[in-house]
């Protein structure tokens, strides 16, 4: 999994993005520094290692244009969010062995920099508009609150659910009338992967 990008690394990353469509070749670092009014090289040598660092980039070090952007090869104006077939049952849960591929989305519709596509599995929350079929957008970094729909993993299995907080204690349901709440504590093997905060529709139909 990605971690969040801070403000100007985020305007690097989406400037490599859109000089990449338009171009087909990345910006030198000179480039990259009067476009962004960065003055030193070393910092934007700084900010794009960070990028690396931080899995969005590969680097060809000792070349002017040595720059890969992870997953990247389409029109300005969009992302490469990773989706993920499965996760591991211990951190990291999201590794690059369990990504199957990345999908280009419009950056627009992305809150977080982090954010990754999970496959939902079964029926259970179809009455809040996920499908059999459907890549749910997940965002690690966004906040779970009351109401909110989570992926989680429960053991090796991941879900998505509705989640509320009883003080140490999750519950985790369908929101489905007659449907029993699940109910984790310290001692439970689980983890919440991150907040739902998109369905892309029939995401497996059409792959």
């Amino acid at each position: 999994m990605s971690d969040p990008l801070t403000p100007i690394e985020r305007k690097v990353y989406h400037y490599l993005l859109d000089f990449l469509a338009e171009h087909t070749y990345q910006p030198s670092v000179r480039e990259i520094g009067r476009r962004l009014r960065i003055r030193s090289t070393k910092t934007v040598a700084e900010l794009l290692q960070s990028l690396a660092d931080k899995g969005y980039l590969e680097r060809e070090h000792g070349r002017s244009r040595g720059v890969k952007i992870v997953g990247a090869s389409s029109p300005g104006g969009v992302q490469p969010v990773p989706l993920y077939a499965r996760v591991n049952p211990v951190q990291p849960y999201l590794t690059s062995e369990n990504r199957e591929r990345f999908v280009q989305l419009d950056r627009t519709l992305l809150p977080t920099d982090d954010a990754y596509l999970l496959r939902a599995v079964g029926n259970d929350l179809a009455h809040r508009g996920v499908l059999p079929g459907d890549w749910v957008l997940v965002s690690p970094s966004t906040r779970a609150r009351d109401g909110d729909m989570v992926a989680a993993r429960i053991g090796s299995h991941v879900v998505v659910r509705i989640v509320s907080h009883l003080g140490a204690v999750l519950a985790l349901s369908t929101a489905t009338e007659g449907e029993p709440e699940r109910f984790l504590g310290p001692s439970d093997d689980f983890a919440v992967l991150g907040v739902v905060v998109g369905v892309v529709r029939g995401g497996d139909r059409d792959s």
